[in-house]
């Protein structure tokens, strides 16, 4: 038996296939061997071509996943256990669960694609591409979403980026599908090797040709920014007795800078603004204001009402202003009615927040109009876009030690890279523990602070206007695109069914 039947038969395509997806991740953020994300999808494919049936390869697709989100997102064990203070065993029965839903999608494309049927050419350079897009966007909202390790985020840094700016990370993600095929019938025999390497070439030059265009324009002069990292430890930010040295630290931090616009974390005041010393903010206020300067500053709001949010205030020069964070995190934001016995197990404070409104404007500070986003929200692209093009600058602020130091930051990282990309405007994170980083308008990251350490990043920002197609058409020109496509195989498919069937009953008279 050659090594290739070998690869593809029975338990070992399987372990091929979760391998696969477990060193697909290595293609993010660290190391970020990009090559390795669409190297891992051609030996899917492969794996795919030669399963015998749809169960088949639908279970392909399942072990595939399950190597890409287990390794990927196991960082989501840290925050139920370390943080959560959930049981070891409960935890980590809980990340597997999340991670076999999360392999369900890989496997729903590969048992679609056997179903579907098409010559393998089409198969892995139109249908199977189209495919993996939508089922990355479904995910994406799905059960309020979870679009992380979507494999368009792994080429931030290769030409492929390039189509960023057009179709948004969903056109990545289908452009890096779309290489997987071409290198497959590069390896495979027959005459399709030399066409498809031109298909690679001219692929790669499309994008990086649309990474020379300047989608945006600067506008304005570049604003002075002043970005705290307090490194205030996840298992004493609630802690009472820790509330004071919280406060002096961003005292401290935000009294010695002289920028135009400082920005702390989310949360970095543990307490609802309506609780902390008036005193306290006063003074922030002031030493901003007497030089005309603005802080953003992170902090749980609680309204007369008796709805509260996770948001951001301005204080200094600016008139009063507030962000309340639009999409929440299930289970540490918010606790759906279906789940509220997990209340008694996790041990996560300021859990029961409520959503923002998302026709939210910009914040008029540090002389920028700027589009203010909470921790994970900025996975969520068109999310992003409801403030452009009237935004000129981007700005996150979070929390991620709830994960430790894990793989979390670095991933997160990459992700605000490619909003920064698909918009054109740069964006500013402000982080508790890491990554805090300052990023271009293309997603190049020009300035940032060792994980884990008290800190300020100061640097000149320039603000931008304009909108490049992804902001003014969405995820639109990217899922229609690959619905299309899909329904041309559906009908190809259904075409030469009929043409088969016709052919047979011609051939038996």
């Amino acid at each position: 038996m050659n090594p290739a039947s070998l690869l593809a038969t029975g338990r070992r395509a399987m372990l091929s296939a979760f391998a696969a997806g477990a060193i697909s991740v290595a293609a993010f953020s660290v190391p970020q061997y990009f090559a390795l994300a669409p190297a891992a999808l051609a030996l899917l494919y492969y794996l795919w071509q030669r399963a015998d049936s749809p169960r088949r390869a639908a279970a392909l697709g399942f072990a595939f996943g399950l190597g890409h989100f287990g390794t990927g997102v196991s960082w989501i064990y840290v925050s139920l256990h370390e943080f959560g203070m959930m049981p070891a065993p409960l935890a980590a029965a809980a990340t597997l669960a999340f991670c076999c839903y999360l392999a369900l999608f890989p496997a729903l494309v590969g048992s679609l694609q056997a179903r579907i049927g098409a010559s393998p050419p089409l198969r892995f350079l139109v249908l199977v591409p189209a495919l993996w897009t939508l089922a990355e966007w479904l995910r994406s909202w799905l059960l309020t979403g979870f679009p992380w390790l979507s494999v368009g985020y792994s080429q931030i840094d290769t030409p492929l980026a390039g189509f960023a700016p057009i179709a948004g990370m969903f056109g990545v993600s289908f452009a890096t599908c779309l290489l997987s095929g071409l290198a497959l019938l590069v390896l495979g025999a027959g005459r399709a090797r030399v066409p498809a390497v031109a298909a690679i070439v001219l692929l790669v030059a499309a994008g990086q040709g649309l990474r020379a265009i300047e989608w945006t324009r600067p506008v304005a002069e570049p604003v002075r920014v002043a970005l705290v990292q307090g490194n205030i430890p996840q298992s004493l930010k609630f802690d009472p007795r820790r509330y004071a040295v919280t406060l002096d630290t961003y005292r401290r931090l935000v009294l010695a800078s002289d920028a135009q616009l400082v920005v702390l974390p989310e949360t970095a005041i543990p307490r609802f603004l309506d609780a902390v010393d008036p005193r306290y903010l006063a003074e922030l206020a002031h030493h901003a204001g007497s030089r005309g300067a603005d802080i953003l500053l992170g902090v749980p709001l609680r309204e007369p009402g008796g709805r509260m949010t996770n948001g951001v205030v301005t204080l200094g020069a600016s008139p009063p202003q507030r962000y309340s964070k639009v999409h929440l995190v299930p289970l540490g934001e918010f606790v759906p009615p279906e789940f509220g016995w997990i209340v008694s197990v996790l041990r996560i404070p300021l859990a029961d927040f409520d959503s923002g409104s998302d026709l939210q404007q910009p914040l008029e500070a540090g002389g920028a109009r700027v589009a203010v986003n909470i921790c994970y929200e900025d996975a969520f692209g068109e999310e992003i876009i409801r403030q452009l093009p009237k935004a000129t600058l981007l700005v996150n602020v979070s929390n991620v030690a709830w994960f430790g130091d894990s793989l979390a930051p670095a991933q997160h990282l990459q992700i605000s890279r490619m909003r920064a990309l698909e918009t054109g405007r740069a964006m500013l994170r402000a982080t508790n523990t890491g990554v805090t980083a300052i990023i271009d308008q293309r997603g190049t990251v020009i300035g940032r602070l060792p994980g884990f350490a008290e800190g300020v990043l100061t640097g000149a920002v320039q603000q931008f206007t304009g909108a490049t197609p992804y902001v003014r058409l969405g995820n639109v020109p990217a899922l229609a695109t690959a619905a299309l496509l899909v329904l041309w195989i559906v009908c190809l498919s259904f075409w030469r069914g009929i043409g088969r069937r016709v052919s047979a009953r011609v051939e038996s008279r």
